[in-house]
This record gives C-alpha cells, sequence and structure tokens, in this order.
C-alpha cells in the first residue's frame, strides 16, 4: 500500500513540474498565435485531401491546398520555437492564409483564412514580457 502512494506522490510531482514547464514555454513565446496558425493550416489542407494522382493532374490548383496549408503549419511551428523571428513569420503567417483564399477552396471555407489571420496578427504583434521597474529605485531617488 505504501508503494502505491509513493507512486502516486511521484506522478503528482510530475504532473506540477511538467505543468510548470509548459508555462514557462507558453509565456515566453507567442504560443496562441502560433496555435491559431496551425489550425487554419490544418483546416486549408484537410479539405483538400485527395489521391496524388488527382492533385498532380490539377496542377497549381490541385496542389495549393497542400502548399499553403503546410505553410501555415509550418509558421505556427517557427513561432513556438523561433520566437525572435516573430514579425516575419506572422507577417507571411497573414499572407499565406489570404493567398489561400483565392488558391484554396476559398481558404477552408474561411476558417482556415480567419484562423490563419487572426494566428498571424497575434504573434506579429507579440513581444517578449519586460521586468518590472522596481519601485524602491524611483522613490529613493528623490
Amino acid at each position: 500500500m505504501v508503494t502505491v502512494t509513493a507512486r502516486a506522490v511521484d506522478a503528482a510531482k510530475s504532473c506540477a513540474a511538467a505543468l510548470r514547464w509548459f508555462t514557462a514555454f507558453r509565456r515566453t513565446r507567442p504560443f496562441w498565435g502560433g496555435l491559431w496558425m496551425v489550425l487554419g493550416g490544418w483546416a486549408v489542407m484537410s479539405l483538400t485531401f485527395a489521391p496524388i494522382a488527382v492533385v498532380l493532374t490539377a496542377g497549381f490548383a490541385g496542389i495549393s491546398g497542400y502548399l499553403l496549408g503546410g505553410g501555415l503549419i509550418l509558421f505556427g511551428l517557427c513561432a513556438w520555437f523561433a520566437p525572435r523571428g516573430r514579425h516575419l513569420v506572422g507577417f507571411l503567417g497573414v499572407l499565406f492564409a489570404v493567398a489561400s483564399l483565392v488558391g484554396s477552396n476559398l481558404g477552408g471555407f474561411l476558417v482556415g483564412m480567419l484562423l490563419g489571420v487572426l494566428g498571424g496578427a497575434m504573434t506579429f504583434g507579440w513581444g517578449p514580457k519586460r521586468p518590472r521597474e522596481s519601485t524602491v529605485d524611483s522613490e529613493g531617488a528623490a
């Protein structure tokens, strides 16, 4: 009975450590913008799934959903793992999302395009958290 509770305590500590890691990961990068871009890219790409022979026969109209949706997914992942390039990634994400309106089934029937534009704008506008200024220094300087 003691080993079961010890395992439960160890599992709870592991879950708490994983939650702390994820919270730190989420707060130090444009997490939500990247997530919306990934979901928008998936929406654009999922509506173009077809056998490869059909995709290649259709030419650019067939492959554009894969290119634009895959690009949005790539930009979302880049926002997570390379947050210093957030301006370029956000801008290109918005461009790919708007291009998917014309190039791929109305941008995933507008859902993928809107999610991509929202994610790109959030990624572009995100900034790292600034350290707080200490109030002791400003009060003591008088």
